[in-house]
């Protein structure tokens, strides 16, 4: 399967005030295929979100390279085409939302591709009901809930008709409903639309629905790999400065304990089948 993103030994340092220079990823080798579900975690200043805006020529590596579907991200004349391929979400829907109305925030990527009239109108109207919010099309995005914010923020972006999105932290700043309310439609992108999806977070149950995860510290890669390969560790995960899910600490719990249960539950239905085994 072809690579969607690669990074080939990439380096990035921040300028301080006092002169100085910080390290911020340190030799970042990764791969991405196409259509994948990625979740990378990481502790705050662990280099995720730095990592991120460089998979879309946001930020350029100070070392090392950054292919988008073999595009070069320090390449100028590819820039356009890269960031069609690879859209992003913040942390903020409100930083993202331009206009007063739904269906024309959603038009304002379109309408600067300079995609004719017709093809805009069914892109936009496509993209609300991707992100289940066709009936608010009229409303204004500022009396929306954060959830609802987010998620038209993604319909702009799906607008734009990317191959690959990119999404620093969309829930941080969302009530548990409007997480969930996100990351179904995050889900529904991957699986139904075919999309690449990267999502950085740092909640672990965003991070089992992925195919794979990156663990980052202190700006490099520590561990990679399926989800229940990666939440089993669970000290290594704890040394990151990072919870592992609720269930998989009750078993790893229970197993000091005694019981033999499997080391990679995820979920509360996999611990009710791993319990009723012991009977």
């Amino acid at each position: 399967m072809a690579n969607m993103i690669t990074t080939e030994n990439v380096r990035f340092e921040y300028g301080t005030n006092s002169g100085s220079a910080k390290l911020a990823l340190d030799d970042i080798n990764i791969n991405i295929a196409k259509g994948e579900f990625v979740a990378i975690l990481g502790h705050n200043g662990s280099g995720k979100s730095t990592l991120a805006k460089h998979f879309n020529a946001l930020l350029l590596p100070g070392a090392g390279t950054v292919y988008v579907k073999e595009m070069n991200t320090k390449n100028e004349k590819l820039l356009w085409d890269i960031r069609q391929t690879a859209g992003m979400v913040f942390q903020n829907p409100d930083n993202q939302i331009v206009a007063t109305i739904v269906e024309e925030d959603v038009a304002f990527g379109p309408e600067n591709l300079g995609i004719p009239p017709l093809e805009i109108r069914r892109r936009v109207d496509d993209s609300i009901k991707t992100v289940d919010m066709t009936e608010y099309a009229k409303h204004s995005p500022h009396l929306l809930s954060g959830g609802q914010k987010q998620r038209v923020a993604i319909a702009g972006i799906i607008a734009m008709k990317p191959e690959c999105i990119i999404l620093d932290e969309p829930t941080a700043l969302l009530d548990p409903v409007g997480r969930k309310e996100v990351l179904n439609t995050i889900i529904k992108l991957n699986k139904e639309e075919g999309i690449t999806i990267i999502l950085i977070t740092h909640y672990m149950d965003e991070a089992i629905q992925a195919d794979r995860i990156y663990v980052m510290k202190n700006g490099k890669i520590i561990m990679e790999g399926k989800p229940k390969d990666v939440f089993k560790e669970v000290e290594t995960v704890k040394a990151a400065g990072l919870d592992v899910p609720q269930v998989t600490e009750l078993s790893h719990r229970l197993n000091r304990e005694g019981l033999q249960l499997s080391p990679d539950i995820l979920t509360v239905e996999e611990m009710v089948v791993e319990l009723c085994r012991l009977k």
